[in-house]
């Protein structure tokens, strides 16, 4: 199956790391700010790369060393085509893509049993790692099952009208049917980019045709800093449940 759980034989990713074939130059370790650009066209800073074998993890800025730690990504070191030294990192803008529209929605939020179960649900369904999903509705809505966004997405999954209908979701404020959706659109995307999370991932956010036009992941900060989100959050899902298998 894609990611821990993605389609047979389809890619595989390290134990935490998000295997897009992941990243830089076989530098043992390289301190400092830096500006990483993929063969895939995804582009993100880094404050320190180090060499796992035949990957580099990168590292991104946290507010503590420990939680600098727990918050890398994982790349093939073949995968890097350019590394170039910048003279500060800003902290990752995490910015919620949608807002509640109202009080009344934090009353309609799913518990974590039930969200755990859609997702788990729609991840079998498409065979997509469940954690991908919550990643992608963490990042899209907060998990505010009543969110939408400036341009009009909605729910969960922040489902455009139209993607919404074409998907066969009647009602995006339901949960079930917008994970359904979003899963099933997601997948779509995957099939269509061969299983490349990242540039999937950039077409949820920006369009395919976005994506298509450059190429790669689109120029767009906004794009950018949504894939590197998303990943973030599945590798730290994902470090979460290699801890508490350990115990």
């Amino acid at each position: 199956m894609r990611l821990s759980l993605f389609r047979p034989g389809a890619f595989r990713f390290g134990a935490i790391g998000l295997g897009l074939a992941v990243m830089a130059v076989v530098c043992p370790l390289a301190r400092g700010a830096e500006h990483v650009t993929l063969k895939n066209g995804f582009e993100l800073d880094c404050v320190r790369r180090e060499a796992v074998g035949d990957k580099v993890r990168l590292y991104f800025a946290r507010a503590s060393a420990s939680a600098e730690d727990s918050n890398y990504m994982e790349v093939a070191a073949d995968s890097v085509v350019r590394v170039e030294t910048v003279a500060d990192v800003p902290e990752p803008v995490v910015v919620g893509k949608a807002s509640a529209v109202d009080a009344a929605s934090l009353t309609t939020l799913p518990t974590k049993l039930e969200m755990q179960t859609m997702l788990a649900h729609a991840g079998a369904a498409h065979h997509i790692d469940e954690d991908l999903l919550a990643s992608v509705v963490r990042a899209e809505s907060a998990g505010q099952v009543r969110a939408v966004s400036r341009t009009g997405a909605r729910g969960l999954m922040q489902l455009m009208p139209g993607t919404a209908s074409a998907m066969g979701v009647q009602d995006s404020f339901k949960a079930e049917e917008n994970i359904a959706g979003g899963t099933a659109y997601l997948d779509g995307l995957l099939t269509r980019y061969h299983d490349d999370v990242a540039l999937a991932l950039a077409a949820y956010n920006a369009g395919p045709g976005a994506v298509d036009k450059y190429h790669g992941v689109p120029p767009y900060r906004e794009t950018r800093e949504y894939v590197a989100r998303v990943i973030r959050e599945f590798n730290r899902r994902k470090q979460l449940l290699q801890v508490a298998q350990a115990r």
